[in-house]
């Protein structure tokens, strides 16, 4: 992993084409992921031969030290169709073997709500234990120093503003927090940055166009990458919104791209619950969440 300088970096977000404004951008990108719910997970696999899968395990893995702590709570954020979720769950049950032990089960959270029927739909049919709520990762339905880990894949690039987006994640973290945000990006190798570039600006959209019955959608994803800051300078963001150590490894030729930044403060220590506190007993938990998001709030943890 690199590390980079806290040198600021200039304010960008996602436009799509026609958006007037940060707020127009953002519901344009909601209806546009609410009418390919129900074909995006076929063709995130389709279109990224499966790796998309092996990236979300990648992700785990790097922050597993988190995810091997009974009491944290992880946000998948622009959860979609919750694969981060599910990856997030299936590592820390491996890695803990005993699928009660945790307190609080991995949250999700979206604004484009046929995305989170597809989300529950998954979880049930899979007994997974992660919950999704509807909410906007600009203005997030939590109080400050909520999670031990926010994480988000393929979904940050969307955000109308990444300067807010990022500030917003650091209100929610605890200090000594940790952000994940798994991206896309454009290789630097001049024959592959080619190749990349033919795939996803021909093939993908004619492909996706398609396939999802929304062209116009799979023509913004290729759009979106281009205009996505590149790894030196999202790291630069997120030093400017107060993450430290921030890191970035490169994957798949430098075409997806894992950041990873700490809040300030010291990092809550892994604590043996069951030791503590006795076998968990669960209960309705309040995060004081906002009254209009509160019905969707509905996972159960036990209070320490």
């Amino acid at each position: 992993m690199k590390i980079f300088d806290t040198t600021p970096a200039p304010g960008v977000g996602s436009r799509p084409k026609g958006a007037r404004d940060e707020r127009d951008s953002a519901r344009r990108v909601r209806d546009m992921f609410s009418a390919i719910a129900p074909r995006y997970d076929l063709l995130n696999h389709l279109l990224s031969f499966s790796m998309d899968n092996r990236w979300r395990r990648l992700t785990a893995k790097k922050v597993s030290a988190i995810l091997r702590r009974t009491d944290a709570r992880i946000l998948d954020l622009c959860c979609g169709t919750g694969d981060l979720a599910f990856a997030f769950e299936a590592t820390r049950v491996k890695i803990i073997r005993d699928p009660t032990a945790h307190r609080a089960p991995i949250l999700g959270c979206d604004f484009a709500y046929p995305m989170l029927e597809r989300a529950r739909k998954k979880a049930r049919a899979g007994t997974c234990s992660a919950e999704f709520i509807n909410g906007d990762a600009m203005k997030m339905p939590f109080p400050d120093k909520s999670f031990d880990l926010v994480a988000t894949a393929f979904g940050f690039r969307n955000l109308a503003n990444y300067e807010s987006g990022l500030r917003e994640i650091a209100r929610v973290l605890r200090p000594g927090g940790r952000l994940a945000i798994l991206e896309f990006s454009e290789p630097n190798n001049t024959m592959m940055a080619k190749m990349y570039r033919f795939y996803f600006k021909r093939m993908l959209p004619v492909i996706g166009g398609l396939i999802s019955g929304n062209p116009a959608a799979y023509s913004y994803l290729p759009k979106s990458v281009s205009n996505f800051p590149p790894p030196p300078q999202l790291a630069k963001l997120m030093a400017s919104a107060g993450f430290s150590e921030v890191r970035y490894q490169a994957w798949n030729f430098g075409s997806v791209v894992l950041h990873i930044g700490k809040t300030p403060g010291a990092e809550l220590p892994a604590i043996d619950l069951e030791k503590e506190f006795g076998p968990p007993r669960r209960r309705k938990a309040d995060f004081g969440i906002r009254d209009e998001v509160r019905e969707n709030w509905k996972h159960k943890v036990s209070q320490n």
